[in-house]
């Protein structure tokens, strides 16, 4: 009579209790379903510590914005994300290009020779024609 309400009792169980000795199919579940999240969550974090440099790549400030995510990243203080996420949405104006063509034209003004490049300080034997060095 004992075995026949074992056997009765056991059918108003649910699912997830197993009997002794069988896999724990809820605890698989969880534990792939944790592993699973960890991971999801760590690939989120990196994607959205990520975001100043994404934002920045293209501009003036990338090298500082990408210094202060990696500090960010390494130390734990968040101000420095911040810093950079706000350095990488703000677009810095160009002045050098506008200083330079200025400085071109007063040089073409006033008639002096432009300053003297890079280029030709290292190779100055290239920028003479054939004919001059003969000659």
């Amino acid at each position: 009579m004992a075995a026949s309400e074992a056997s009765a009792a056991s059918s108003h169980l649910p699912w997830f209790i197993v009997s002794p000795g069988q896999t724990d199919t809820l605890l698989v579940v969880a534990a792939i379903a944790l592993i699973v999240a960890v991971l999801l969550l760590g690939v989120a974090f990196f994607w959205l510590h990520s975001l100043p440099e994404r934002l920045g790549h293209k501009k003036l400030q990338f090298e500082i914005v990408a210094v202060l995510g990696l500090i960010s990243l390494f130390t734990h203080i968040h101000l420095f994300w911040v810093i950079g996420l706000v350095l990488a949405l703000i677009d810095l104006p160009d002045f050098t290009t506008p200083l330079r063509r200025i400085a071109g034209s007063l040089e073409k003004m006033s008639g002096s020779e432009p300053p003297v490049s890079t280029a030709e300080q290292q190779a100055p034997g290239a920028a003479t024609k054939p004919s001059e060095a003969a000659g």
